[in-house]
């Protein structure tokens, strides 16, 4: 079938709003029609080489829409029913048999492989030339995808908001949620209020940290951050971040999410905890980046550990998230920008601006 897709020909190349040939659902795949889809950082660096995902190719991982059509082999979904597209995974090796499918031994080839299990891309360009597809398992900044039906999570809600519930909001919820899980009394730092660390943010709130801390160097989001449960800022130009982190808990914070990956950031949320501490980095550093830590103060009990998608189940967390924020306890709504999908150029520069805080391609 024809569609509309916006293709990224080369690296560090603008995306090409273009007619292109989508294949029909094959086995264990489900045709969407893509209502919206969010523009996330890892869109950004992968369009700038630092995800090996082959170009050219349609990018897009936070989309959200309705099933159009299914592929033999296929449970879970029927036409008609409205979707987030989360990730792919093989259902088959360890760590998803043990429910950590954000971890499938697989995960590399079905996020940034370019196409199907088996090399072939669902994408064609009208002259028969491949394109990169199913980044992330979907390709979504296209009018329709081709995914599989293991990534695919049903919801009831307002589908031009969800499609960020898919990666950004499931990656800073699900860091406090299902991996830090802060006790009561706790206190839980910050670093990036863009939309993981203010999802990370409105997370804790519902969680029993008593001091949730918000570092940043716009006072604009530290004002959001305020907004969405944060007990404390800090503008990291006026103040040394881990020395007011310190005076603000009366010594290091129980835990630290690093949302940024920058690595002099992460080295500062190392940093921010101390015995028994512990510091996720869940942001999404530039290719080869290294980070030093110091090796006594972290031997002494500190946990210092990755953290990829929010963990757990696509279904459960996303469920979760869009409950919460029907009982107005998750107002993630108040940080999308709707574009229409001719600007996503316009979009994306925003984004990597840090004008807007999540922009969301509304399709045609």
């Amino acid at each position: 079938m024809r569609i509309t897709a916006a293709v990224v020909g080369e690296r560090h190349g603008e995306f090409e709003l273009r007619e292109v040939f989508l294949d029909e659902p094959g086995d264990g795949e489900v045709l969407v029609r893509i209502v919206a889809a969010g523009i996330c950082h890892t869109d950004s660096i992968t369009r700038h080489g630092d995800l090996p995902f082959p170009l050219p190719g349609v990018l897009g991982h936070e989309g959200a829409g309705v099933v159009e059509a299914v592929g033999p082999g296929v449970s879970g979904v029927v036409e008609g029913d409205h979707v987030v597209l989360g990730w792919p995974w093989c259902g088959e090796c360890r760590n998803c048999l043990d429910g950590q499918p954000r971890y499938c031994l697989r995960l590399g080839d079905l996020l940034v492989g370019g196409g199907r299990d088996d090399g072939s891309t669902a994408l064609r360009g009208l002259d028969g030339s491949p394109l990169a597809s199913h980044f992330f398992g979907q390709s979504s900044f296209a009018t329709h995808a081709i995914v599989p039906w293991r990534g695919l999570v049903p919801v009831e809600g307002p589908l031009e908001l969800l499609g960020p519930m898919a990666c950004g909001l499931s990656t800073g919820a699900g860091a406090v949620l299902n991996v830090l899980k802060p006790h009561p009394g706790s206190s839980l730092v910050v670093y990036g209020a863009g939309t993981v660390g203010l999802a990370a943010i409105m997370a804790a709130r519902n969680s029993g940290a008593t001091r949730i801390i918000a570092v940043d160097r716009h006072e604009s989001r530290l004002a959001l951050a305020r907004r969405f449960g944060a007990t404390d800022t800090v503008n990291v130009a006026v103040d040394d971040p881990v020395a007011a982190v310190h005076e603000i808990c009366s010594g290091p914070a129980d835990f630290s999410l690093e949302c940024t990956g920058a690595v002099a950031v992460c080295r500062q949320a190392v940093d921010s905890v101390g015995m028994r501490g512990t510091c996720a980095l869940i942001g999404g550093a530039p290719a080869g980046a290294r980070v030093e830590l110091d090796h006594l103060s972290t031997l002494w009990g500190k946990r210092v550990v990755g953290v990829l998608g929010g963990e757990g189940r696509s279904t459960a967390l996303i469920t979760t998230l869009v409950d919460l924020h029907r009982q107005g306890r998750f107002p993630f709504d108040e940080l999308v920008t709707h574009f229409p999908f001719g600007a996503v150029g316009d979009a994306m520069r925003a984004a990597e601006a840090g004008e807007v805080i999540k922009p969301v391609l509304l399709m045609p």
